[in-house]
């Protein structure tokens, strides 16, 4: 009796070792996935952007010079809503920002071929633009105006004699004020832009009849020209949403994002930035050409 027991105990300790070294083992095995999965990218070969910033200590930012929202002022330094937006975004990040100014018809690519690791350029949450990369959400609105050459427009009635096959509408190539130029005016002639100082002068130097831009753009260009450009119309055309962009495959850069737009919508700070750029005209003595 006393050796079935003795032989029992023996076994049960053995039982008892093997079963603890099996959750060590596995303990373990649980900890390196747990450790390469923090470290390594999702499917697909497109994630790990925030990590990458995290470790490199950079976010390679791309914008495009649209005023207000990015410009170079007198002394050449970029300046505007999405830089302080994108210094801050940094500065939260434990970071250093690092600007890459592209035309907008070639910033999405650069996002694409990981040139950049977010897009910063007020860039308008579409349904086209969200098959190519994932956008956060909203941290800013505005809306999409028209302004018209004064000299070229002063027989028209209304906005309705803009859409003649003889009238010349301009945008910036690849914008949303593009896309709504061709819905608003279809029988008019689009005429596009590589820059919105090279749309501006165009409108206001009489090559196109009006130009469909983001407001306060708009606003601007009639402010500095009264003599030759006029608003027409006394609300935007189109209300957009713009947000962040960055490469698919990366929800956790995505999450990060959202949390940080919620954060700094509820501080006020995104509203008090977005008033100074957007409501304000103390920061236009400071711009080496008015838009």
């Amino acid at each position: 009796m006393h050796t079935h027991q003795r032989f029992f105990r023996i076994l049960l300790n053995c039982f008892t070792a093997v079963l603890f070294g099996g959750f060590v083992l596995l303990s373990t095995a649980q900890a390196e996935v747990a450790s390469k999965s923090r470290l390594s990218p999702s499917p697909g070969g497109q994630s790990g952007a925030l990590q990458r910033v995290l470790e490199k200590g950079t976010l390679r930012v791309g914008i495009a010079l649209f005023t207000p929202w990015t410009f170079k002022n007198k002394d050449g330094e970029l300046v505007g809503f999405e830089i302080d937006v994108a210094r801050q975004l940094a500065k939260d990040l434990g970071v250093k920002p690092e600007f890459h100014p592209f035309k907008w018809e070639d910033i999405i690519p650069a996002l694409l071929k990981g040139e950049i690791d977010i897009i910063a350029a007020g860039i308008v949450i579409t349904p086209q633009r969200a098959l190519r990369v994932n956008f956060s959400q909203p941290y800013d609105s505005s809306g999409i105006g028209l302004v018209t050459n004064i000299p070229l427009t002063k027989a028209f009635d209304g906005p309705e004699d803009l859409n003649r096959s003889e009238v010349i509408i301009s945008a910036v190539t690849g914008s949303v004020g593009e896309d709504l130029a061709h819905r608003v005016f279809p029988e008019a002639t689009i005429k596009t832009f590589s820059s919105s100082e090279e749309a501006i002068e165009a409108v206001t130097g009489g090559k196109v009849h009006g130009y469909i831009e983001h407001e306060p753009i708009t606003t601007f260009i009639a402010l500095d020209h009264p003599q030759t450009v006029d608003e027409p119309l006394s609300k935007p055309l189109l209300e957009t949403k713009e947000a962040f962009a960055v490469r698919k495959g990366d929800p956790d850069f995505v999450h990060f994002l959202n949390a940080w737009i919620i954060s700094h919508n509820a501080d006020t700070w995104l509203s008090s930035v977005h008033k100074y750029w957007f409501e304000g005209i103390e920061w236009r003595k400071d711009v080496a050409t008015n838009p």
